[in-house]
């Protein structure tokens, strides 16, 4: 069990970025842009090592969404000009946004991404490695009525074999060693929200289908599968700042705390009143944990120590303390653009982390 936990990806440094247009422009040789990457990771294992939190993860430095393991190394997804909107939020207000990509065709993994990330960060971690993947339900950004019924008779058919490629991932990371290994799914979080039911619903993904056959396939992507943690992250969304959900736990707590019954631990985004009271964790089995994602990584302000303490009292009262942990909210940089916070503030966000926990828990 780690009381210092991190969510994922970490903040691309400007030279990686500076890379990655390189690269995609044929200005940089593959040699040279994988050397920069493996420099990136480098730094980030060693930032997080730092900090003094308890697991570390690679920064998902060779991404540049993180989904990755599901869009980049895979066959079936194309770039496309008419998307259906999808309902997000800024500070200033609600917006659509509209994803460039879809599927297409049928969805092929032509090679493992986890593989490269895992391989070279086990070498140079000397903490507890962790590892992400995405919830093979992510890709429901990615249906379009009208570019991927060719391809699938309804968006669960794309799932499912989303969660073929996920599994798949997860195996060959077991087999290389990994002994924790992450599942995000901001797709069941957002559901909290009557108006992403809402926008879900006529595109055949409406909740109650989510919450019963689409949290068995996420299950069904470690059930059975020995000699690991997993966990799953939930958060409303995360993109550059944005938000695409508010609501409490309330609506997904049953479904998700009794089909998600192979993962041992619950990421949960706690870091604003969005996200709503701790009464649903006493729904949460006791022989799981639940880290509380109180430190945002959307905004530079940093948080108390005197609230975070208070808040997994508060917490404490509706599950067992001795089974919580302390995490970011979500990942700081869930697109290679990352969110609108500067490395420093990074830092000092995991180190707020590591030493609230220490002090919390000891």
């Amino acid at each position: 069990m780690f009381r210092a936990e991190v969510v994922g990806s970490l903040l691309r440094p400007s030279y990686l970025q500076e890379a990655r247009t390189a690269f995609e422009e044929d200005r940089l040789s593959a040699h040279e842009f994988k050397r920069l990457e493996d420099r990136a990771v480098d730094q980030v294992i060693a930032l997080q090592e730092g900090t003094g939190v308890d697991v570390v993860t690679d920064g998902e430095m060779r991404r540049f969404l993180f989904m990755g393991p599901l869009t980049e190394t895979v066959d079936g997804i194309e770039p496309v000009a008419d998307h259906t909107p999808m309902p997000w939020n800024t500070p200033e207000g609600d917006i659509e946004w509209v994803s460039p990509i879809a599927v297409t065709s049928k969805l092929r993994k032509h090679r493992s991404l986890v593989t490269e990330e895992y391989s070279y960060a086990r070498a140079h971690a000397r903490l507890p490695l962790k590892v992400t993947v995405p919830s093979p339900l992510m890709l429901f950004g990615l249906w379009s009525p009208t570019h991927s019924t060719s391809a699938y008779r309804d968006a669960f058919e794309m799932f499912a074999d989303g969660a073929e490629i996920v599994r798949s991932e997860i195996l060959e990371l077991v087999s290389l060693g990994c002994e924790y290994i992450q599942v995000d799914a901001p797709e069941i979080a957002t559901l909290v929200d009557p108006r992403v039911r809402e926008w879900a619903e006529p595109l055949g993904f409406g909740a109650e289908r989510m919450l019963s056959e689409g949290l068995d396939l996420i299950n069904g992507t470690v059930q059975d599968i020995p000699d690991a943690r997993f966990a799953i992250h939930l958060c409303r969304g995360n993109n550059a700042g944005m938000w695409m959900a508010s609501g409490g736990y309330d609506y997904i707590a049953g479904a998700l705390f009794e089909r998600a019954s192979a993962f041992d631990a619950f990421l949960l985004e706690y870091d604003d009143q969005r996200s709503g009271s701790f009464e649903p964790l006493a729904g949460a089995p006791e022989d799981k944990q639940v880290v509380l994602g109180l430190v945002s990584t959307k905004k530079a302000e940093l948080e108390q120590p005197e609230e975070l303490r208070d808040r997994i009292d508060e917490a404490a009262g509706f599950f067992p303390r001795d089974q919580l942990g302390l995490s970011t909210q979500c990942g700081f940089a869930s697109i290679a653009a990352g969110n609108p916070i500067t490395e420093a503030d990074e830092e000092r966000k995991l180190r707020l982390v590591a030493d609230t926990a220490q002090t919390a828990w000891g």
